[in-house]
């Protein structure tokens, strides 16, 4: 046997560390087995998903020096890998687990399932489906679908009895089926959801090893019967530790930069990144700590995961980076610093910014010292200003970092509007609402043109300056709280406004 393992990411945002650290943990066991590695695109949330973030997370990963085998871009005999391009495929086996009883059409539409799950919470109980449309006849489906009627496709689950699986790291599990809701395995727009194409493809892809996160383990008793329902070997599973933050919580941008691009864009190198993701939850036999992927792949045994979850430690990532960095002989140095910051294409980018503000060379240095560095250091006092109090200029803070973190497109007119859209909410004048945000991306009151330093530094670097500013502001989780609600009332504004508009 062959062993194929895969990495399947959604195209929906950023490339996330998270799967970077998971990719690489499937690339050393296959290496280590002499099997091969697979990318697949889950691109099946149309609203979301987008080709754009599909070739920022390739990017990514090749940066990292991670390559595949079979993928959308190198192709291969199991394709297609996008799942979008596989949409035939997923119908028909909805059709096979329908006509074996083991799905059904559901036509209950988003208003009925919200009092149900609003009536169970209250009873206490675990909101799921309650199985009204599991019963209908053939002849009601028929008529119904006919009619028009919008529907789903949702898998059978037993009402009684216990899944059984093994997790090569964490042995026999038990999860009872009263648990597992029934999925909803092709939406109403026709789209299979995760839960269908994921096992599928994995059979159709002859996958042997799910090498994934350990938040998927309560996912395994809805796949498991899937393959049984299609008469298939499920895959071995292995469910890795969660990248957590320092206070132990689930590694989340919140609370610490969780993009690739952002280790990228500050000058953290690729082997040491990738190094530092191959210590979470797994150490060398010689405990050294200093290895690459290759070495990795030589020694790789699954009983070196540690099940705690590993903390993904921002200071000895940078002490991990200037292991590296002091490794190098002068000329590789300058040849890092040149590709880094001091390639044509960032001057290109950064020279209309500085040329006509620019006296003498010497000048230029001052004025992008954060755009190729940190800003300058952050105090409350720097964000005091005489038109905004301390909870405006909180609240704009945290209202345009939510509203940066939901952005498909990063440029400056879109980043204008945004801000423009806050201010006239707030009633506040447009200079006065980006004072602080001056501030927080680049630590003074006066500096380049904002919106081309945000499109310069990037989605990334951008808003985590943003949350870095909440965090020396100190905001309470009372605030917090107070500014999620303030912020839901600003989403139905604008959505209101929007409408108006059209």
């Amino acid at each position: 046997m062959t062993v194929r393992t895969r990495i399947a990411p959604s195209p929906t945002g950023d490339p996330h560390v998270g799967t970077a650290y998971v990719a690489l943990f499937n690339w050393v066991f296959a290496r280590s087995q002499g099997g091969k590695f697979i990318l697949r695109s889950e691109d099946t949330d149309v609203e979301r998903s987008s080709l754009q973030s599909e070739q920022m997370i390739l990017q990514a990963l090749r940066w990292l020096d991670i390559s595949w085998d079979e993928g959308p871009d190198v192709g291969g005999d199991y394709g297609p890998y996008r799942q979008s391009e596989r949409l035939e495929i997923y119908h028909e086996h909805a059709s096979r687990l329908l006509d074996d009883g083991n799905a059904f059409y559901c036509f209950c539409t988003p208003e009925r399932l919200d009092e149900l799950r609003i009536a169970q919470r209250a009873a206490g109980e675990n909101p799921g489906y309650d199985g009204l449309c599991r019963d209908l006849t053939a002849d009601e489906v028929t008529r119904r679908i006919e009619a028009g009627e919008t529907h789903v496709i949702r898998m059978n689950v037993p009402e009684e009895g216990v899944c059984r699986f093994t997790d090569e790291l964490r042995g026999d599990i038990e999860i009872p089926y009263s648990q597992i809701d029934m999925q909803v395995l092709v939406k109403s727009d026709g789209y299979p959801t995760y839960h269908l194409a994921v096992v599928v493809d994995d059979h159709l892809m002859k996958i042997t090893h799910i090498l994934r996160g350990e938040e998927w383990i309560n996912s395994v008793p809805k796949h498991k019967l899937l393959f049984d329902y299609f008469g298939w070997d499920m895959p071995a599973m292995v469910h890795l530790p969660l990248l957590r933050n320092p206070d132990q919580s689930k590694l989340s941008k919140r609370k610490n930069p969780t993009s690739i691009n952002y280790y990228r864009n500050v000058g953290y190198l690729p082997e040491a990144l990738l190094n530092y993701l191959g210590t979470m939850g797994w150490s060398m036999p010689d405990e050294r700590e200093i290895f690459n992927k290759g070495d990795m792949a030589e020694v790789f045994d699954f009983k070196r995961i540690s099940l705690g979850g590993p903390i993904f430690d921002l200071e000895k990532l940078s002490w991990l980076n200037g292991q590296y960095l002091r490794a190098l002989d002068a000329e590789s140095f300058m040849d890092r610093i040149q590709s880094w910051a001091m390639n044509r294409d960032n001057l290109q980018r950064l020279v209309p910014l500085v040329q006509e503000r620019t006296e003498r060379l010497a000048d230029i240095l001052p004025q992008v010292d954060y755009l190729l560095g940190d800003r300058r250091d952050l105090t409350p006092a720097k964000f005091d200003h005489k038109k905004l109090n301390a909870e405006q200029v909180v609240q704009i803070i945290d209202h345009l970092s939510r509203s940066f973190d939901e952005l498909r497109a990063w440029e400056g007119d879109v980043l204008y509007e945004c801000c423009q859209n806050l201010a006239d909410h707030l009633g506040l004048k447009f200079r006065d609402v980006l004072a602080p945000v001056f501030v927080a991306i680049s630590g003074r009151t006066v500096a380049l043109p904002l919106f081309d330093s945000m499109v310069f530094l990037g989605s990334d670097i951008t808003r985590v300056r943003l949350r870095e500013a909440l965090a020396v502001l100190g905001v309470s989780g009372k605030q917090r709280k107070r500014h999620e609600k303030s912020y839901r009332a600003y989403q139905v504004w604008l959505r209101d406004r929007v409408n108006d508009v059209s």
